[in-house]
């Protein structure tokens, strides 16, 4: 596969034996908790992932203080107990978060068939019209790995990821995910990315975080100026696809998943890179709105400032 080949490439990073030397010893002790969480009952990560994200909010001061920060930025609309409120949701919901991720990197199919439904998949099959290849762009939600099962059961897909920093972990997840995924793919990697786009695929790309002013422009994301990726409109441009997004929450009351897909305009991409990248920005906005506190607030969403502008944490 490309990402295997992308993985060989990286000669200076450890593999095979060398993953079980004793400095790597913590991260494989790391992932056996994971795998342990993993085997929990259904209902039992639910609670113990809040009890775990109320533990993170009570001591893990620096993502208090980015969580607190992206709150109030971008909804000045709630009073200061209303933030307050929000901010300790979230941080519920991302330690439920982080039970299903264990979840979702050993679940069978057949564990999670039976918990979700799908609205709006006629906007997906639209855009799949005539075998063109689709960029399904989605947002981090705090189920993001274990929805992106859930997707992958209703339309087979390929997947864009980060490299993760610890070799273990990287080794872990990707395996995990090569194992569920038709493709998984380095982001950059953009020539593989463009070909399975070209050859008809669906690829789930999430362009909703802050990688730093390269191939980025600002544009606005709830009201804030924001370092956002051009890549989506490059890719639809490249890989001559069309773009769909993808979101997805779990409910309060019956904790089933919602997979959600909406239409992105026809006009897009335009070719003006801050007009196409506000109208993603757009579309993940109302997404998030549905179901705010199950976003990744926890992430430093506005580290790269405008020049002559101050640091936002």
């Amino acid at each position: 596969m490309p990402h295997q080949t992308s993985r060989q490439k990286q000669h200076e990073e450890p593999t095979g034996a060398s993953l079980y030397t004793p400095r790597h010893w913590p991260s494989w002790l790391a992932v056996g908790v994971l795998r342990l969480i993993s085997i929990l009952p259904f209902r039992a990560k639910l609670v113990a992932g809040k009890y775990f994200g109320l533990l993170v909010l009570r001591f893990g001061k620096k993502r208090r203080h980015i969580t607190e920060t992206n709150i109030r930025l971008c909804f000045p609309e709630l009073d200061a107990v209303g933030q307050a409120a929000m901010v300790r949701e979230v941080f519920i919901q991302n330690g439920i978060g982080f039970f299903e991720i264990a979840w979702a990197w050993w679940a069978r199919p057949q564990e999670i068939a039976g918990r979700y439904q799908v609205e709006g998949l006629e906007h997906l099959q639209e855009a799949q019209k005539g075998g063109t290849g689709v960029v399904l762009v989605g947002a981090h939600f705090v189920h993001l790995d274990l929805c992106g099962l859930m997707l992958n059961q209703v339309v087979p897909m390929g997947v864009i990821y980060r490299k993760n920093n610890d070799p273990v972990f990287e080794e872990v997840i990707t395996s995990g995910r090569e194992r569920v995924f038709e493709n998984v793919l380095e982001r950059s990697d953009m020539r593989s990315i463009v070909r399975k786009l070209r050859e008809g695929r669906v690829i789930w790309y999430s362009p909703d975080q802050d990688f730093g002013g390269r191939q980025s422009v600002f544009a606005p994301f709830f009201g804030v100026s924001a370092s956002t990726l051009t890549t989506t409109a490059q890719l639809a441009r490249m890989g001559r696809a069309n773009v769909c997004c993808a979101f997805h929450y779990r409910e309060p009351d019956s904790h089933r998943y919602r997979l959600v897909f909406k239409p992105v305009p026809e006009e897009y991409p335009t070719g003006d890179d801050i007009k196409d990248a506000t109208l993603i920005n757009q579309l993940i906005e109302s997404g998030i709105r549905e179901r705010p506190e199950q976003y990744m607030w926890v992430h430093r969403r506005f580290k790269t400032r405008p020049d002559g502008q101050p640091s936002l944490y």
